[in-house]
């Protein structure tokens, strides 16, 4: 059973990201307020749902929501700071856009960093515990899958719209034949051998 909350204050925010380990794409964050009296039955960490059941508690987390934000981080930006502070910039960018503003932060995983001076916990698998942050990562999961079904369309070569940039095997032979594109991260290992492999 999902926590509604984890603080005492009024105004608690939680956030999550998605597409960490993915090879290709952005890493997708979202930030979420949700009414205390709020409640899902189908809601979970979003790895755990299907995408049909995904796509279906999407429409009525956001229309729920108090606030809620969506943000993806391209991979130069990746590349340039790399994935950990790209995931934790992602996620900040979107509590800032939150209104009215958090007054805690509750976020998924062990690494965060202060923004605007807002008290904040990490907490390992959040997502399958506090309702915010399952929301969050069912919007982030969403948002970023949508996000790779489009550039797909691009670049049909790679199936982002089956393997939605993660290092599957498909994806990886799709790199050894066809190169790279604009959007793989240039700084993770593409390929196993990759010192055998031309940029």
């Amino acid at each position: 059973m999902l926590k509604s909350k984890f603080s005492e204050f009024e105004i608690e925010c939680g956030t999550d990201e998605a597409g960490r380990g993915c090879l290709a794409g952005p890493v997708t964050a979202a930030a979420i307020i949700l009414p205390e009296d709020f409640r899902l039955d189908l809601l979970n960490d979003s790895k755990q749902l299907s995408e049909k059941i995904r796509e279906k508690l999407k429409p009525i987390i956001e229309e729920k929501a108090i606030s809620f934000s969506v943000k993806h981080l391209e991979p130069e930006i990746i590349d340039e700071i790399n994935i950990l502070n790209a995931s934790i910039k992602a996620m900040q960018e979107c509590i800032i856009q939150l209104d009215p503003n958090p007054h805690y932060i509750i976020v998924d995983g062990n690494r965060f960093k202060p923004i605007n001076n807002i008290p904040f916990s990490t907490i390992v698998k959040g997502d399958s515990k506090f309702m915010s942050i399952a929301a969050a990562s069912v919007l982030a999961k969403t948002y970023r899958d949508a996000y790779m079904d489009k550039i797909h369309e691009e670049f049909p070569m790679y199936n982002w719209k089956k393997n939605k940039g993660y290092p599957t095997q498909e994806h990886r032979e799709a790199i050894r034949k066809y190169g790279t594109t604009k959007y793989h991260r240039m700084s993770f290992r593409l390929l196993p051998d990759q010192l055998e492999f031309e940029f």
